[in-house]
């Protein structure tokens, strides 16, 4: 149980209160919002106006959730249950890493599979943060792939997608190419592809295909993107560079030598979220890491007990502003950094 404490003018309180958000995960992202703003106002004991500043709405919107969260019997008495616990990680990840808002995905099995659950966190939000006119930019992987299956389709006009990697021959399912475009066709929108291997044999194969082959053109759109979504693999797990050719278990080796744990679109990195200096990412056929960061929306989904410091090291390096993960992934992040302390 934690004790919070109120008043009506959204400041210090006057009378102690055990306050409970009770009831299951909202699966909109009005709802999420109105139980966030209740979370910080309640138990965080912050003002209106400061909730205001950190969801990027008025004041008197403010004032309007908490009361409607009042009325639907969302603010109880103590505070239980599976809502308080992932609300809880949410802002704890929001404080920790300066993200702007954070989904994460509970777990009924803590040794479970969290690929389903931030799947389908990752297709509901993005129905809802999809609009009209944007152009975007998308990873690939499992739990991107997943998502579609959760998002609600729409017809979105000027809605551009342009895929932020070349293809992988060898691992149709999750090829690059597929999401892109099946993601394109939930929104009715434009699709732009790199047509090219995501990795080549050296920078002078990189350099003429994007001089000569129309690649170029495609980089340039990504200047100007509006959203990006990716994922993050594991430098343990990086089967998909085995299967494609890409990665021989001696690159591999060498890697984790020089402190990679992890890829973003084959880029490796290290846990402080810069790049690996060795050749192999000098051949990638991807959007580079400085254009993804100048999205203004940067969602990054990803999770699983072999990818915390992946996860960790993607934070400075993509520095995202959607985090969606699962709990189990969101509490081994506190931890770690809590370990480092």
């Amino acid at each position: 149980m934690a004790r919070a404490k109120k008043n009506a003018s959204g400041g210090g309180a006057s009378t102690d209160d055990d306050i409970a958000l009770s009831g299951q995960v909202p699966g909109n992202r009005a709802d999420r919002m109105r139980i966030r703003a209740a979370w910080m106002y309640f138990v965080e004991q912050m003002t209106q106006n400061d909730i205001a500043d950190v969801l990027g709405v008025g004041r008197v919107t403010v004032v309007r959730m908490l009361a409607e969260a009042r009325n639907r019997n969302e603010v109880k008495i103590a505070i239980e249950g599976e809502l308080a616990e992932v609300v809880s990680l949410e802002r704890r990840l929001e404080t920790t890493f300066g993200i702007d808002q954070v989904v994460v995905a509970p777990m009924s099995v803590p040794d479970g599979d969290p690929l389903p659950g931030i799947s389908a966190a990752t297709g509901a939000f993005l129905s809802e943060a999809m609009k009209p006119g944007m152009t975007v930019g998308v990873g690939w992987g499992r739990t991107l792939f997943g998502c579609l299956s959760s998002i609600s389709a729409r017809n979105l006009p000027d809605f551009k997608v342009i895929s932020l990697l070349g293809g992988v021959s060898q691992v149709r399912r999750f090829n690059p190419a597929e999401f892109a475009w099946r993601f394109t066709q939930a929104f009715q929108g434009e699709g732009y592809l790199i047509p090219a291997p995501a990795m080549v044999d050296s920078v002078a194969t990189r350099d003429a295909l994007i001089e000569r082959c129309g690649i170029q053109e495609i980089f340039a759109m990504a200047d100007n993107l509006d959203a990006v979504i990716v994922s993050v693999g594991s430098i343990d797990s990086a089967t998909t560079f085995y299967r494609g050719g890409f990665l021989t278990e001696a690159v591999q080796k060498e890697l984790e030598a020089r402190g990679a744990v992890g890829d973003l679109l084959f880029h490796f990195f290290d846990r402080n979220g810069d790049l690996i200096d060795h050749a192999v990412n000098d051949r990638v056929m991807s959007v580079d890491v400085d254009r993804i960061r100048r999205a203004p929306l940067r969602i990054l989904s990803s999770g699983g007990a072999e990818k915390t410091l992946a996860l960790l090291g993607a934070m400075k390096l993509v520095q995202p502003t959607v985090l969606i993960t699962d709990e189990e992934s969101a509490r081994a992040m506190l931890k770690s950094v809590a370990g480092q302390k």
